[in-house]
């Protein structure tokens, strides 16, 4: 009992810990001190280094001989590569999900569109914030695209990417100045992909990838990141 309970209470450190940081409620950058973390998620010592332990693998945070750890970086260097890695791995998953997915998938794909349909995309008590609900049910829909596909490495590397594209997608919320209609993008990937058609189903895949970084990109992003700690 006492070792189950240890589990889960390190299992709750590792979510807690990485929801902040792809939510950049923990900077890019920042310094991650292990007794304020122990002291804010009340576990062990060992808790928190073992869940350091997984994010440094999932390269969410970076460990410093000498130095500790630290929420990983940004840089404009590093979305672009990313957006580039992403929207190629992406577009092969999305091609073997209508190439292989079953009805099942298709009835998975609609119901994960309604909840993010029906979910305020802007946090109540600050416009300039993402909804944690939100960012909940859209990353529900992205995996939604692809559940229907054949390969689990690509699927996995959706997963990774994903992951990684989610601290720049926090970011660009209070910097995008042009109009966006988030939704409509995601009802045309889902109609696309639904009717079967490949082409279109990835070029509406590539331009709504591609939006997000373009956002970074206006608000000199470098600039940003030169600020963390």
């Amino acid at each position: 009992m006492a070792r189950e309970i240890a589990q889960n209470l390190t299992q709750g450190a590792y979510e807690g810990l990485r929801a902040d940081l792809l939510a950049c409620r923990i900077p890019p950058g920042s310094r991650l001190k292990i007794q304020d973390l122990c002291t804010h998620f009340a576990v062990s010592l060992g808790a928190i280094r073992e869940a350091l332990s997984r994010l440094t693998s999932e390269g969410l945070v970076i460990s410093e001989p000498q130095r500790g750890f630290r929420a990983a970086p940004i840089s404009l260097a590093d979305l672009q590569d990313l957006t580039m890695v992403r929207i190629e791995v992406e577009s092969l998953c999305l091609r073997r999900a209508i190439a292989t997915g079953s009805v099942e998938w298709e009835a998975q794909l609609v119901a994960a569109f309604h909840r993010l349909s029906r979910t305020p995309e802007r946090a109540a008590s600050d416009p300039m914030r993402a909804d944690d609900e939100w960012a909940e049910a859209h990353a529900g829909f992205h995996t939604a695209l692809v559940e229907g596909g054949d390969s689990l490495w690509l699927k996995r590397l959706h997963g990774q990417l994903y992951a990684q594209s989610e601290r720049y997608r926090r970011l660009s919320i209070p910097l995008g100045t042009m109009e966006r209609d988030v939704g409509r993008e995601h009802q045309d990937i889902m109609k696309a992909a639904l009717e079967r058609n490949a082409e279109r189903a990835v070029k509406l895949m590539t331009l709504h990838l591609a939006a997000t970084t373009e956002i970074l990109l206006e608000a000199d992003l470098d600039s940003l990141a030169a600020g963390e700690d």
